[in-house]
Formats: C-alpha cells, sequence, structure tokens
C-alpha cells in the first residue's frame, strides 16, 4: 500500500517527495550558483570589515563557496592564501559576467 511505512523505507535513505517538493528542489539546485554568488558578494564585504579569527573563518566559508562553484582547486587556494578581499571581488564579478 502506498501509505504504509515500513523500517526498510526509513534505513533505504530514500523518500518519496511530492512533485510540488520535487519542483522546490529542483529550483533550489537551479538557483545555487546565484545563490553562491550572493553569498561570496557578501563574504566580500564581511571580509573588509571583520579581524582575528572570525576573518579565518569567513575565508573559511570563502573555501567552501568557490568549491561550489566548481572553480578549480588550485585558485581557490591562491585566492584564499592571499587573503585579499579585493582578489574575491574579482573572482565575484568574473563569475557574475558568465552567467
Amino acid at each position: 500500500m502506498h501509505g504504509d511505512f515500513t523500517m526498510a523505507d526509513a534505513d533505504s535513505g530514500q523518500r518519496d517527495y511530492s512533485r510540488y517538493q520535487k519542483q522546490v528542489i529542483r529550483r533550489y539546485y537551479d538557483q545555487l550558483p546565484a545563490l553562491t554568488l550572493q553569498r561570496l558578494a557578501e563574504l566580500v564585504t564581511e571580509l573588509y570589515l571583520a579581524e582575528g579569527k572570525k576573518k579565518e573563518k569567513l575565508w573559511q566559508q570563502v573555501r567552501q563557496s568557490l568549491t561550489k562553484l566548481g572553480l578549480p582547486e588550485r585558485r581557490i587556494e591562491h585566492v584564499v592564501q592571499q587573503g585579499k578581499p579585493e582578489l574575491l571581488a574579482e573572482v565575484v564579478k568574473e563569475w557574475e559576467g558568465k552567467r
């Protein structure tokens, strides 16, 4: 039966999503690059204002976001090691031009 739930269903990690839920999920993933770029732009501003440990944590977020965008690891490493928000701003501007 369709409404029955078994432990096998829970263990499988699979879930039946409604058509609406699938559309919402699909739209989210379609918009993920734009959302990631927006977050990176916000991080540029935050990096200019941050100091100390807060700044280190923000650069970790930058690394994660650039990885999500599919930037080559070598370039990510360069941007993060330089630690210059203006360099990150250039990368964001470059990616926005690709959209």
